[in-house]
């Protein structure tokens, strides 16, 4: 961003810091729902300036972090196939499956590559006729403009070596799954400025009136997100419950429409299992039937594949906001980086990866 300093700007940050200290009068616990938030916050310190009474809980918002194991399994055995070049964005790769990983499978000498865009893989079928390429289509409303371009630009070329393996899924249903729950500790959300770039937020407004939780789209800048934080917290502070835009330079309500669109054209909302957290219904997309010539599951027939959590990882009740990473038994012990139990060490924007990452690595005791 071309006037980035403006939102890293120390008096401006400390100024939103003592707004929000001067106001709060009780506890509130807050989700920020974007791995990049997460690693913001706790990069800068932001969850140290804020008052104790605030606790900044860490969400489902993180993409490589969510993807379930049946799909890293199923991604596996695709990728593993003599006739197949497997493509995929680098974080993919190292996310352990029920055995192995993607490197894995590439360092046996499957053809596993590292594309850019999914365009790119697109490329790579063109040009290799006698190979199937697949795609590895993950995450949430982010990144599914792009993957859906992919798609259409191959059935409109006629690409029939061609195929992503999908496992989109969406904030929304999410964050209804967190707040129903008779456990949660919710009380507002900080909601993740890319997706709202996409999908404008609208969506958001019956979730914070039914549940009466404030939600206000929020950046990824430390100013960013301490203003975020001040907006909940005085909604919060006034009884209040609405949904507010903070990131209004990037953000409008309805969204981009032509990439909604496009997303309509192409993808259909499914029940999709979120990984540490079970299946969620009408909380992904998959593809439309008239794409299904496009469909790595069914045409490799993986779609039988079902595999168990590890027991020792509690990603799960990270992504829900129960637990903070430093609470797992096996962060920073037998779950570290270089070898990983679950995805949100070895996301870039995993939670447990930013607690490790930036020194606050005390395993629980």
């Amino acid at each position: 961003m071309k006037y980035i300093d403006e939102y890293r700007d120390p008096d401006t940050a400390l100024r939103y810091a003592e707004k929000i200290r001067s106001m709060t009068t009780r506890e509130w616990t807050l989700m920020e729902i974007c791995g990049g938030q997460t690693h913001a916050i706790v990069k800068f310190g932001i969850d140290h300036l804020i008052p104790q009474e605030i606790t900044l809980v860490h969400g489902p918002g993180c993409p490589v972090c969510v993807t379930p194991l049946e799909i890293i399994d199923k991604a596996i055995v695709i990728a593993s196939r003599s006739d197949v070049i497997f493509t995929s964005f680098g974080d993919m790769l190292r996310v352990p499956g029920s055995s192995e990983d993607l490197l894995t499978v590439k360092s046996e000498g499957g053809d596993v590559r590292v594309v850019y865009s999914p365009l790119d893989a697109v490329k790579l079928a063109q040009n290799n006729p006698g190979k199937k390429v697949v795609f590895f289509a993950v995450g949430f409303e982010t990144t599914a403009p792009a993957n859906a371009m992919a798609v259409w630009h191959a059935k409109q070329q006629h690409i029939d070596n061609f195929s992503v393996l999908t496992s989109h899924v969406l904030v929304p249903p999410a964050m209804e799954t967190i707040l129903s729950s008779p456990s949660h500790l919710v009380q507002a959300f900080l909601a993740a400025g890319h997706v709202c770039t996409v999908m404008g937020y609208e969506e958001y407004f019956p979730i914070a009136e039914t549940y009466k939780a404030p939600i206000v789209v929020t950046g990824f800048e430390p100013v960013d997100i301490l203003q975020g934080i001040y907006m909940a917290v005085k909604q919060l502070e006034e009884g209040r419950a609405i949904v507010e835009n903070q990131y209004s330079r990037a953000v409008r309500r309805e969204g981009n429409i032509p990439a909604r669109k496009l997303l309509s054209d192409v993808f259909e909302v499914v029940d999709r299992k979120w990984r540490g957290i079970g299946l969620i219904s009408n909380s992904g997309w998959g593809l439309k039937p008239e794409f299904e010539m496009h469909d790595a599951e069914k045409i490799f027939d993986v779609v039988g594949i079902e595999t168990q959590e590890s027991p020792v990882c509690i990603a799960g009740q990270i992504l829900q906001g129960l637990k903070k990473p430093h609470e797992c038994l096996a962060f920073g012990k037998d779950c570290k980086p270089e070898h990983p139990l679950g995805a949100p060490m070895v996301s870039s924007e995993g939670a447990c990866a930013a607690y490790f990452h930036y020194g606050r690595f005390k395993g629980a005791s």
